[in-house]
């Protein structure tokens, strides 16, 4: 027996020599040499298993079909486990990694699930190419359009290749995609090059799509600015996601021509520096030099508005709304504790993360008061439906400003996104709202949350409640108002 072992070890090492001699420096090469390494795995297991069946003791042989099932499978994997490190050392054979999942057809097939990785026996096949599953150690044919170079784009899941600028638009705008979602696709336009189709939101436009050429460099890299080029697409990708010391997901917040001088974007950076609290976004670093860029923390779920209306927000019951309406005011009582005012108080500035948790954004229009008043510069624009009279006709903002801008936002959260005013346009809100019209209580909100919303809109602003009472009632909102609750129900 100890003769045969011999020579079955050196049978094959002869083999293996003789292929390495004659492939050096070849893919094939060094994949046959790998599948010959498996091969002798499967033989050692093989050898081993007969040498353990022929010493078995009787009562033994009866356990002898499960114990060469595990054996065989162990020793296997652990081959297996080998080759794969070894192919990842010589790198010279590259791994292919699925992209949907496949049922076996046929005996000869490999079931597997996306994410899986192969190691490639053979690809002259045609459409079926034969593989070695490295998640399980099994052979078998595997569909060639299922797989993708496992460094390649085609194996990254914001790749979608050949796609129209039209079908990208419907695919973003679908319902439960949220501000920032994006795809990378080939250009239709410019042979070579890429697209970046990332859905956004605005005022005018309302939810939209915005694309960005991605130019190919002569040496193979690639830019959507000249300012910052990449090796590769999907650095190009990781830079504008973002994370922040390699471990926190973060939000980059550029500087759109056009929309602000560079001066106020870098003010805006400074309040964000001063105005530190677990219910504001935290600012984590700014590039004061072009381009001009802040980094902060990045939430999950999007801007407030567009959770509320195309995201779970939709489904939630009037206490998860009331909690979030809590944590608004948590954040604005801070502000106002620092003597702050914010100016542009409404949903499509509150930021939702993981866990429903809200944070309060976009600090452009915030300012420090010295005297408890801002006044405006004249032909300052402000959103009109969600500012204060005094502040929209006369340009005097307050803290109590944006208590009457909180009192438009709680209507946003129980209509689920509504826009405040419907049906009416701004110089008719602002004429409205000083004849003394204010907005009737919202469909299922219960009457003692109205009566917070009309607080909040009272003409004379040191009527208006402060953002610590408001915090206070929306925290004890169901211990202090049992009774209204019911009605909010459907929410």
């Amino acid at each position: 027996m100890n003769l045969g072992l011999i020579s079955y070890w050196q049978t094959l090492l002869l083999l293996m020599l003789r292929n390495v001699d004659s492939h050096k420096k070849t893919c094939h090469g060094w994949s046959t040499f790998i599948q010959t390494i498996c091969l002798l795995g499967e033989i050692s297991c093989a050898i081993i298993l007969k040498l353990t069946s022929t010493h078995m003791s009787p009562p033994l042989r009866n356990q002898k079909e499960c114990f060469e099932v595990n054996v065989h499978t162990v020793l296997k994997l652990i081959w297996t486990l080998f080759s794969s490190v070894l192919c990842s050392f010589l790198g010279g054979v590259t791994f292919f990694v699925a992209l949907y999942d496949y049922e076996a057809r046929t005996s000869d097939d490999l079931s597997f699930k996306k994410g899986d990785r192969f190691q490639i026996i053979n690809n002259t096949e045609g459409d079926w190419w034969e593989a070695r599953s490295i998640n399980t150690g099994k052979k078998g044919y595997i569909p060639s359009n299922y797989v993708a170079p496992a460094d390649s784009i085609q194996a990254e899941e914001w790749y979608f290749g050949k796609m129209g600028r039209k079908d990208t638009e419907r695919l973003l705008l679908n319902p439960g995609n949220n501000r920032g979602t994006f795809l990378v696709r080939e250009s239709e336009t410019t042979k070579g090059a890429y697209s970046l189709s990332i859905r956004d939101w605005d005022d005018a436009k309302g939810d939209n799509v915005k694309h960005y050429k991605i130019r190919k460099l002569d040496n193979g890299g690639y830019y959507i600015t000249t300012r910052a080029q990449f090796d590769t697409l999907q650095k190009l990708v990781k830079h504008y996601t973002g994370t922040w010391n390699g471990t926190t997901k973060v939000a980059i917040k550029t500087l759109k021509p056009g929309t602000m001088s560079p001066e106020a974007f870098l003010q805006e950076a400074q309040i964000m520096k001063k105005l530190r609290h677990d219910k504001l976004v935290p600012l984590y670093a700014v590039v004061s030099e072009e381009p001009i860029y802040i980094v902060t923390e990045y939430m999950a779920k999007g801007s407030l508005l567009d959770f509320l209306k195309e995201g779970d927000g939709k489904f939630l019951k009037l206490p998860l709304l009331v909690d979030m309406a809590a944590q608004i005011a948590d954040g604005m009582a801070f502000i106002e504790r620092m003597n702050y005012i914010h100016r542009d108080l409404r949903a499509a500035n509150i930021l939702v993360g993981d866990n429903l948790v809200c944070k309060i954004a976009d600090f452009g229009l915030a300012r420090l008061i010295e005297d408890n008043e801002y006044t405006a510069r004249q032909g300052a624009k402000f959103p009109i439906k969600w500012t204060a009279p005094e502040a929209a006709l006369y340009g005097r903002f307050t803290i109590k400003s944006d208590v009457w801008s909180f009192g438009i936002l709680l209507t946003e959260l129980v209509t689920k996104g509504r826009v405040p005013y419907p049906g009416m346009v701004n110089r008719e809100v602002l004429e409205q709202v000083e004849r003394g019209y204010r907005m009737p209580c919202p469909q299922g909100c219960p009457e003692s949350l109205h009566e917070m919303m009309k607080l909040c809109w009272k003409k004379d602003p040191d009527e208006r409640p402060t953002f610590e009472y408001i915090q206070s009632f929306l925290e004890d909102y169901f211990t202090a108002t049992e009774p209204q609750y019911q009605p909010g129900d459907n929410l």
